[in-house]
């Protein structure tokens, strides 16, 4: 049985937290703090987070034995749509994306 954790409406792009995701999916959890903690990415503190807390959740739900990443995935979240003024009186519209990470840890 997999232990889900979510970061949902996290203020990052998925684009770029897909990056980092890859890096560790099916991976042991502690090999993949062990990446998270030395990648120079910001989406790496939130997937970090997210992995501890599918870990804590299986530990709380009396599983025990060495955890490993089942499923890692990023969608796309809520998009908040501004305006930066511009010239003359003028707005230009600009979107702030957000995203919602998944993690799915299980023992191996």
């Amino acid at each position: 049985m997999a232990y889900v954790a979510k970061h949902k409406h996290a203020p990052i792009k998925s684009c770029k937290a897909r990056l980092v995701i890859d890096l560790i999916r099916g991976k042991s959890v502690n090999e993949a703090l062990g990446i998270l903690r030395y990648q120079p990415q910001r989406a790496a503190r939130m997937i970090e987070r997210v992995v501890r807390s599918a870990q804590a959740n299986a530990l709380d739900r009396g599983a025990d034995g060495e955890f490993y990443v089942v499923r890692a995935w990023v969608d796309e979240g809520l998009m908040i749509k501004r305006f930066r003024p511009r010239s003359r009186g003028g707005a230009a519209p600009y979107v702030r994306r957000r995203s919602h990470i998944c993690v799915e840890v299980d023992v191996r």
